[in-house]
């Protein structure tokens, strides 16, 4: 699966059935090979140009499912997060693209 792939699902927390929105940063371990947690930018902005700079993040044990048009994740306590740029070996994909 490509990442461009991820970018076009919409994320689903399964706890309440509601819509988190779409993918829009992947965090890598690169000393590990693997995907970390996914991105989901904070619904509270407003088409990404308004808000506090948060950001859902979703870490990848809380995938659930990943589907053909949606990603299923199970989150109790969903909580925006503010980005950091200390990345300590966790590489964000689209991180050239925020600035």
């Amino acid at each position: 699966m490509k990442i461009s792939d991820f970018q076009t699902k919409d994320v689903i927390n399964i706890v309440d059935g509601k819509k988190l929105g779409q993918i829009s940063d992947l965090e890598l371990d690169l000393r590990q090979g693997r995907i970390e947690s996914i991105v989901v930018p904070n619904q509270s902005r407003f088409f990404g140009l308004f808000g506090a700079g948060t950001d859902v993040i979703i870490p990848w044990k809380h995938i659930v499912k990943i589907g053909a048009d949606v990603v299923l994740v199970k989150l109790e306590d969903v909580r925006p997060y503010r980005q950091t740029d200390d990345n300590d070996g966790v590489y964000e994909f689209n991180q050239q693209f925020r600035n």
